[in-house]
């Protein structure tokens, strides 16, 4: 039971506060929920320490540097019962580590809200509500700083162009003061996010990139309101309330550009959000129908799901006959068949037929909201390249404010009446916007990319390490081969009888949840061309059903006759006909024949023999092909005989086989090939490879199940294509490419423009235009992931 002495402000409840135009910090008491509904906090929040600790997702609004991330981390530790609070400046994402004991988030979200910011829980509508209110925001200071830019440009151009002599000084100082008075809602408006985050990094005592930029705009006004009011005093006579519009608006453009960089990742996670239902129609034990919401649901409850609805929870289908679109949460776009005994996921679209399923698993158990949970923590994380960017862009501001004050004191003796500009164009010429945003905006774009097909980060730092990896480890069974058995081959007596008696068998095998059966019922598209025979056999009517452990079914069909599914020797009292196939006589699992109408009168010619077993991926040969094509090497390592395992991997393409290990002799494998300096990928199905996943240098798992919920891998690989480590692979060396080129040009650019600034040949307008593309270069740059990846 999660504890109840701390009060909670509800998503519901933040939804109508945001709505209303409220504040949550100066939320009204009656507000605040108790934390006594554990419903209102899965959606954001887990429980790693039992009852006792918390940790909870939210999404931020107003950040735009790692500076940010600071002063918000700082205020939050100040709280008692805070135990942690990591902020991801790239996705504008908390994640908070709390004591319901000791505090409540409504303490929380007023504390961010004092810092400046905004937040709120990290679920579909109050997060998308904040997105929408940030654009809106952004979009209004943009085009207020960009209309009244080019009405400044307008007035400053007759300076420029006209001849000494045509411009009259009452004219030139007329339209000044017009540049002067459109520059003031430029200033108090537009840029007014700047001097906030200045004044908020300086009064926690860190520095962001917002201080050099607050300091060369308010600068420049003061300086360009000096020349205006006292022409030929201590700033001279030039003003720069162009130079000053033109560079909020460039500097505005560019983290628009950011920002709906950072919100269209977050709406990859609201994406399955929106699936779900708002009611469903819950079976009761009476047999009558009522319509619940999905989160009052409880395991074991029977649900019937009509066609074009979602699927409220995982659980297992029970009646009925359909197809569900499983895009939203593994990438696939053709629609997977359900039948009885099918497992369905919570947020999928039944997309057929109406189907009745039985509740397995709920709410945060679910694999929907465990895929969830799982992207809201890898995109709150900060890999080690983007750690090391922050803390060099903290020393560079350091550097630029010292070198901006020591190039106003050298032009004070030179020219004094240019120190103030150049002073100005240094600071903003050097803001290192495009630095900071080098690593996040790349890897963002990456890793959404990745998730859109199926392909999950569980820890971000596997796209640095997936340029290192040389070797690709693979197991066999629901890796390389289908997690499931598959029909290989069947023969009748009769082979004239195959079709109809594979249809009749097939539709007795959905009384049973024996792996043989469900391979049977599954492998519909195995059978030869239907016949009218087989379409009856395929509706036969079953009754007295009877299931034999260890032996298989028993059943009479409509006209009253014994058929049995199940061992050969079971199935075959009289022997197996020698008009089958030797092969399959030996080799078989599994044997249909009539009885008669009474037990052990075998009809003649009425005999079915079944042969299954593990069958490739569909796109395991290519996948193979693709990963020897980018230089890396592949291993198969299989607990199976190693003739099987040899034989498989000949099938498959795999270049080296090591058959019958055990789990210890994988690990001894795996860092065998580590001690003679290879970097490995480990590829599994993660129910019993655990250690040898945690050993490698990278893991992915295969997505199925419940494994989900384990986590323990570096990635999930929801869609189940092989195909998609080829292509982590190539995004992991594309995504390092492009952090190389946008670090690579943040420096060249700085490396060229500083000493044009400080040698004054730089103006601040132009200072500012290089500061700003530089950025919106950077973003754009990285944005190329997502478009490569999705166009392939």
């Amino acid at each position: 039971m999660i504890p109840t002495t701390a009060p909670v402000i509800s998503p519901s409840e933040l939804a109508g506060e945001a709505r209303a135009g409220q504040p949550v910090a100066g939320a009204a008491p009656a507000a605040i929920a108790p934390l006594d509904d554990p419903d209102l906090l899965a959606p954001f929040t887990r429980w790693p320490g039992g009852e006792s600790v918390a940790e909870s997702q939210f999404q931020l609004s107003g950040l735009h540097c790692a500076a940010c991330a600071g002063i918000i981390e700082r205020a939050l530790l100040e709280l008692p019962g805070v135990k942690g609070a990591v902020v991801n400046a790239a996705s504008a994402r908390l994640s908070l580590r709390w004591l319901p004991t000791q505090t409540r988030l409504a303490a929380v979200l007023a504390r961010i809200e004092r810092a400046g910011y905004g937040a709120a829980p990290d679920v579909a509508a109050p997060a998308r509500q904040l997105r929408e209110r940030e654009q809106r925001q952004a979009v209004w200071r943009l085009f207020v700083a960009a209309f009244l830019m080019m009405q400044v440009m307008m007035m400053a151009a007759p300076a420029y162009f006209a001849e000494p002599g045509d411009l009259s000084p009452d004219l030139e100082r007329l339209l000044q003061w017009a540049s002067w008075v459109m520059s003031l809602p430029v200033l108090l408006f537009s840029a007014g996010p700047f001097f906030r985050a200045a004044w908020q990094q300086l009064r926690a005592r860190r520095l962001g990139m917002d201080v050099p930029v607050a300091l060369g705009l308010a600068v420049t006004f003061v300086a360009s309101s000096g020349a205006l009011f006292e022409p030929g005093g201590l700033f001279g006579r030039e003003v720069y309330f162009d130079s000053l519009t033109m560079f909020v608006t460039f500097l505005l453009a560019g983290r628009w550009l950011e920002l709906r960089a950072r919100h269209r990742a977050a709406g990859t996670l609201e994406a399955a959000n929106s699936a779900l239902p708002d009611a469903v129609e819950r079976i009761e034990a009476d047999g009558s129908v009522s319509r619940v919401a999905p989160i009052r649901l409880r395991v074991g409850d029977l649900v019937r799901i009509a066609a074009g609805q979602a699927f409220p929870a995982d659980g297992r289908v029970e009646r009925g006959s359909s197809s569900a679109n499983e895009a939203l949460l593994s990438g696939e776009s053709q629609p997977v068949a359900k039948t009885v005994g099918d497992e369905v996921v919570a947020a999928s679209i039944n997309v057929q037929a109406p189907l009745w399923v039985r509740v397995s698993r709920v709410g945060a158990d679910t694999r929907h909201e465990a895929i969830q949970r799982l992207m809201r923590e890898a995109m709150s994380q900060r890999p080690a390249m983007v750690e090391l960017a922050d803390r060099v862009a903290g020393y560079f501001l350091w550097a630029v404010l010292l070198l901006a004050g020591l190039a106003a004191a050298a032009w004070s003796q030179i020219e004094p009446g240019r120190a103030v500009w150049v002073a100005v164009s240094v600071l903003i010429v050097t803001c290192p916007c495009a630095l900071s945003l080098a690593a996040p905006a790349a890897r963002l774009a990456a890793t959404g990319a990745l998730a859109r097909r199926g392909l999950l980060l569980v820890h971000m730092d596997l796209l640095e390490t997936m340029c290192k990896v040389d070797t690709v480890v693979l197991d066999k069974t629901g890796t390389l081969t289908e997690d499931r058995m598959s029909l290989l081959a069947h023969a009748a007596a009769d082979p004239a009888q195959a079709a109809e008696l594979l249809a009749a068998a097939r539709s007795l095998a959905q009384q049973s949840q024996h792996p043989f059966s469900r391979a049977l019922v599954q492998s519909a598209g195995l059978q030869s061309a239907p016949t009218q025979n087989s379409e009856t056999a395929a509706g036969k009517l079953w009754s007295e059903v009877q299931e034999h452990p260890g032996q298989g079914l028993q059943a009479r069909d409509a006209q009253g006759r014994v058929w049995r599914l199940g061992a050969p020797a079971w199935v075959a009292t009289a022997g197996l006909p020698e008009t089958l196939p030797a092969d399959l006589r030996r080799d078989a699992q599994l044997a249909f024949a009539c009885q008669g109408q009474d037990q052990g009168q075998q009809a003649e010619g009425q005999v079915l023999l079944m042969q299954f077993g593990e069958c490739l991926r569909a796109d395991a040969l290519e996948a193979l092909q693709r990963l020897h094509a980018l230089g890396l090497d592949t291993v198969l390592l299989s607990g199976d005989a190693p003739a099987r395992a040899e034989a498989l991997s000949r099938q498959a393409g795999v270049q080296r086989a090591i058959g019958g290990a055990s789990p210890e002799r994988k690990l001894a494998e795996v860092q065998r090939l580590q001690e003679a300096g290879h970097c490995v990928l480990m590829v599994g199905d993660g129910i019993n490879d655990a250690p040898v996943l945690a050993r490698a240098d990278a893991s992915v798992v295969m997505g199925q199940g419940a494994m989900l919920a384990r986590a323990s891998a570096d990635a999930l690989l929801l869609s189940g294509r092989l195909t998609d480590l080829a292509q982590l692979r190539e995004l992991a060396l594309r995504t390092r490419r492009i952090i190389r080129q946008n670090l690579a040009w943040a420096a060249g650019y700085n490396a060229a423009c500083i000493p044009l600034a400080l040698a004054g040949y730089l103006p601040p307008w132009a200072a500012g235009l290089g500061m700003a593309c530089s950025s919106v270069w950077v973003v754009l740059n990285a944005q190329r992931l997502a478009r490569n990846l999705n166009g392939r």
